[in-house]
Order: C-alpha cells, then sequence, then structure tokens
C-alpha cells in the first residue's frame, strides 16, 4: 500500500499526501508547493509520504534531547 502512496506523491504530490494524512495543514502545504513548482511539491510529498510510513510501521523517530 506504500508503494501506491508512494508513486501519487511523485505523480501528484497532494494526492499522495491525502492518501497518507488525509486532508489537513500538509495536504494544503503540498497543494501551495506544487502551486508554486512541481519540485518542491513531489519533494514534501515523498518526505510526508516516508515519514507517515515509518511512524506505521512503528519506526519511531527519537525524540530531541
Amino acid at each position: 500500500m506504500h508503494a501506491g502512496r508512494i508513486a501519487a506523491a511523485v505523480l501528484l504530490p497532494p494526492l499522495g499526501v491525502y492518501l497518507a494524512r488525509g486532508q489537513g495543514r500538509d495536504f494544503l502545504i503540498a497543494c501551495g508547493l506544487t502551486v508554486l513548482g512541481f519540485v518542491p511539491g513531489v519533494v514534501f510529498a515523498l518526505w510526508t509520504v516516508v515519514r507517515d510510513a515509518r511512524q506505521d510501521a512503528g519506526q519511531r523517530e527519537p525524540a530531541p534531547a
């Protein structure tokens, strides 16, 4: 399922973020970045989808010290 989200993030960045996180702040950021430039939208979407996938897998990022 994560491969589909990653593919969506590359082809249509807001769709990839929507599938991973739903409609919210991250989705609006992805829309704005995609309007400003396709590449920034893709980078943000991939970062969001991969971060969300890591959290789903239980691989929590270490807490800041």
